[in-house]
């Protein structure tokens, strides 16, 4: 039983020390990510910014990479409306966009739920009293892993939503940041890391 108990922890150090983790950016510049739309998204004292163009449009910017399952860390600040997104498995010609956004909303606007585009729309809502997870106008830390069928999303620590759904289980895409359209938004990221799971 000893030993069995040794080999079990073992393997899990193994696969600790085997997790893959990138910084999907790296404080400087865009290498390795591609723009669409005609938003801005620009580095700014290391850290990267979203923000309203002329044309107040939706706006993406794409990892060049397509990431299947992982855990996905990273920090937002939302300035004035700060609504934005990310978006998993997801693809996107000109700025029509497919696959499921993780929601970046001001207050009452349900971040951490999944909302799929140009499709079923709302897939699940965080409860709202999960609301009071969101530090508008300041930083927050949001978690989200993607394994298979499941999506899993945090806010500060808090757990927003979990789901099951095959459709997103055959998706295949990049990891994507948004910018809402209508004008006026502008949000600032950091610490974007990405661990690989098997």
């Amino acid at each position: 039983m000893k030993n069995l108990g040794f080999i079990v922890l073992l393997l899990s150090t193994v696969g600790a020390v085997n997790a893959q983790k990138i910084d999907l950016f790296n404080g400087e510049n865009l290498d390795n990510w591609t723009i669409y739309g005609t938003e801005k998204w620009y580095v700014e004292d290391g850290l990267l910014v979203c923000e309203s163009g002329p044309d107040a449009g939706y706006g993406y910017l794409a990892t060049n990479e397509f990431y299947k399952n992982f855990i996905l860390e990273l920090d937002f600040k939302q300035e004035a409306n700060g609504n934005s997104g990310v978006f998993i498995r997801s693809t996107v010609d000109g700025t029509l966009v497919s696959g499921w956004q993780v929601e970046v909303a001001p207050p009452g606007l349900f971040t951490g739920g999944i909302y799929e585009s140009y499709g079923r729309k709302w897939l699940i809502k965080p409860n709202l009293d999960k609301d009071k997870a969101l530090k508008f106008g300041d930083w927050n830390h949001m978690k989200i892993m993607v394994n298979g069928d499941n999506i899993t999303t945090w806010l500060n620590g808090t757990e927003m939503i979990t789901l099951d759904d095959k459709i997103i289980g055959e998706g295949q895409g990049s990891i994507l940041l948004q910018i809402h359209d209508g004008g006026g938004i502008k949000v600032r990221w950091k610490n974007i890391e990405l661990t690989m799971l098997d």
